[in-house]
């Protein structure tokens, strides 16, 4: 919520430890896309078909799935910085073995050793960043956020020059980047604590139980399947070298990368989760009917598959935020859950479309790609009543977020309470007193509201503090006040991904109790990101019937209301 006290900080002064890790990010998010630009010249120097070449991703995609069962079990056995050095050190020896090798089966069954190092990389490094990060939780997201888009982006484009040179090239530049990733991982990252508690092996699959999660998990294997149908045969039709393919998926990146992070929340707040993915997903099935219908006009390819990055950020985005909102379960459980089923449809795609494509033509299956997101947006009807009740009324519904929980006494029902709303920053208590001096000069008392974040990226959720560590905050708050003699009560607002969820949820509150203001402080995230729509600030000044104001050190309450937020978000952009 806030900055730290007199300065501001950015995400990006760090210690070594956090950029090791954020390098390594960087190089295992190219993994799929750095594939793309080589597969007609893989297919042509092994004189393998595209469905023999498909099974890279296959590989790659099955094991991923499976490994997302037991990596939760995994790393809290074995602890985050072993389980980290041990999934970079299997990502560089079968990344180097797939570049020696001769044969296509050679490179599909060194692909599944790299899908397992990715796995167990991938379900640990947002942690280790966050555990290791200078600046709070947000900067630590927003730096992972970062390494995310750079490797979305970048690794098309690497794997295309390095794919014009040989298609060997981007294996062995991936083994000798994730190996100086790996000596860097080794040196700078602290040992770190196990977690006091140890995941169970079967959790994740008795987290399917649950009904909201094993729909909106279906959902995404039907939209995997779709996706990795392109990504594993759009290549193909193109009939362009490995470079310029390689700027093809660059460009598809980007929108990827800009359409999740920046434009997924804003469509998010304003029109729900349901309603924008029923719309992406009918959009996409659009895209693929295009390809399908445009295979032999490569132009037609080409601008389908790159305008698809912008829907399928979307879709990324806001199919696990969907998943998080309607999971009563842990959050890595329900990330571990969640990846398994997803990332099967992606396995089985594209070896199906080989089949397909082999005994029939290749438009086949990108009809069927097109087929299976709109099969998705059925199955994610059937959970419309789940992932609505989670974001408008957390009781109903088998949902637990947004929630609140109170801390201490309540408030005595004769006072309009004076709100804070503050996160786990530096400058906490600082928000927290000029809001004290709020409340005592309007006769009333203060509640604090301590908002505990689970951020969303991908198929990956992470708490930024556990539930006692976020009451033991509110608390430490209470006893502050009420040793300067200022009445005061204390919340903890639970948040998944969404800030504008959040934001709605604490206006509502306000609502409830009558509130004389809310007050928020400035959002460690930038001026940019804590007013543009989809933030928590946004949320709360459009959606509070009183007083919503801003509070800085040493200035005077400022006022939001929309023309100034409006304001705000001018002078940010400018």
């Amino acid at each position: 919520m806030a900055s730290p006290h007199g300065t501001t900080s950015t995400p990006f002064k760090q210690p070594r430890a956090v950029w090791a890790v954020a390098f390594a990010c960087v190089i295992s998010f190219m993994g799929i896309g750095l594939v793309d630009p080589i597969l007609p010249a893989l297919a042509s120097s092994l004189q393998a078909t595209p469905s023999q070449v498909s099974l890279l991703f296959t590989s790659y995609l099955v094991v991923t799935a499976v490994a997302m069962l037991v990596v939760g079990w995994f790393s809290s056995r074995f602890g985050a910085k072993r389980t980290l050095i041990i999934g970079l050190a299997l990502i560089v020896v079968f990344a180097a073995l797939a570049g020696a090798s001769g044969s296509i089966g050679g490179i599909v069954g060194f692909r599944a050793g790299w899908g397992l190092g990715n796995a167990l990389f991938i379900s640990t490094s947002l942690a280790v960043i966050v555990a290791s990060a200078s600046g709070g939780f947000a900067g630590a997201i927003i730096l992972y956020e970062t390494a995310l888009g750079l490797g979305i982006a970048v690794g098309p484009l690497l794997g295309g020059e390095l794919g014009s040179i040989s298609w060997r090239g981007p294996f062995f530049g991936v083994a000798v980047l994730m190996a100086i990733a790996l000596v860097a991982t080794a040196v700078f990252v602290p040992s770190l604590p196990k977690p006091e508690h140890k995941t169970s092996l079967a959790a994740p699959l008795k987290a399917l139980r649950h009904r909201g999660l094993l729909t909106m998990g279906l959902m995404a294997l039907l939209y995997n399947w779709g996706f990795f149908t392109m990504l594993g045969y759009a290549p193909y039709p193109m009939e362009i070298d490995a470079h310029r393919l390689g700027l093809v998926f660059t460009g598809w990146g980007l929108l990827v990368a800009a359409f999740s992070v920046f434009v997924a929340p804003r469509l998010q707040a304003r029109f729900g989760t349901a309603p924008v993915l029923y719309v992406n997903l009918f959009a996409l099935g659009i895209v693929m009917a295009a390809i399908a219908a445009g295979v032999h006009t490569p132009t037609v390819v080409i601008v389908a598959v790159i305008v698809s990055g912008a829907f399928i950020g979307i879709n990324n985005t806001l199919t696990t935020q969907a998943v998080m909102l309607v999971s009563p379960v842990e959050r890595p459980v329900a990330s571990s859950a969640y990846g398994f089923v997803r990332f099967i449809g992606g396995g089985l795609a594209p070896f199906a479309a080989g089949k397909l494509a082999d005994a029939t033509n290749l438009s086949v299956p990108f009809y069927l790609g097109g087929l299976a997101f709109l099969l998705a947006i059925a199955v994610l009807a059937t959970g419309h009543r789940l992932v609505k009740a989670a974001e408008q009324n957390p009781a109903e519904g088998d949902t637990v977020l947004p929630s609140l929980q109170r801390v201490g006494a309540a408030p005595s029902a004769q006072y309009r309470p004076v709100i804070v709303a503050v996160g786990a920053t530096e400058d906490a208590a600082a928000v927290v007193d000029a809001a004290a001096l709020v409340a005592r000069n309007a006769g009333t008392t203060l509640e604090v509201v301590h908002v505990r974040e689970t951020a969303v990226v991908e198929e990956l959720a992470l708490d930024a503090e556990d539930a006692e560590q976020a009451h033991a905050a509110v608390v430490g708050h209470l006893d502050r006040l009420a040793a300067h003699h200022i009445a005061a009560t204390g919340q903890v607002l639970t948040s998944v991904g969404d800030h504008a969820a959040a934001g709605r949820a604490l206006a509502r509150h306000a609502t409830d109790v009558g509130a004389r203001a809310i007050a928020l402080g400035r959002s460690p995230r930038g001026p940019v990101a804590q007013f543009s729509d989809g933030s928590i600030t946004s949320a709360v000044t459009h959606a509070a019937t009183c007083t919503v104001i801003l509070l800085e050190p040493d200035k005077d309450p400022d006022t939001l209301t929309e023309s100034r937020l409006r304001e705000l978000r001018d002078t940010a952009a400018a």
